[in-house]
């Protein structure tokens, strides 16, 4: 059973930054391609980033070229650094880990970004 704890969110103003991170335990790290997914209010929770166990990354068209994921295997660890932040990317931001047909979530972690 593998464990995710979400932190690094916050109230930033519009063009601001923030990294979030994604700590895990209870399970092999590294064994696991890790997702960042968001849900605004009112809305479906959407696909925001993901990083493979072997590096590669992928982002949403609303996350390219101002969001970029990261991951430590040694820390066990997760990132997401988001950029140029727009009232858009106002959201509950969730870790997701897949490996094996299964899936775990954290709680998530509350940006909001004023204009």
């Amino acid at each position: 059973q593998v464990q995710l704890v979400e932190s690094g969110g916050g109230l930033v103003q519009t063009g601001g930054s923030l990294r979030l991170s994604c700590a895990a335990s209870g399970g092999i790290f590294s064994a696991y391609d890790i997702y960042w997914y968001r849900q605004a209010p009112g809305k479906q929770r959407e696909w925001v980033s993901e990083i493979t166990t072997g590096g590669t990354t992928n982002y949403a068209s609303s996350a390219k070229g101002r969001f970029t994921i990261s991951r430590d295997n040694a820390k066990d660890t997760a990132y997401l650094q988001m950029s140029s932040l727009k009232p858009d990317d106002t959201a509950v931001y969730y870790c997701n880990a897949q490996a094996l047909n299964t899936a775990y979530w954290g709680q998530g972690t509350q940006v909001t970004v004023s204009s």
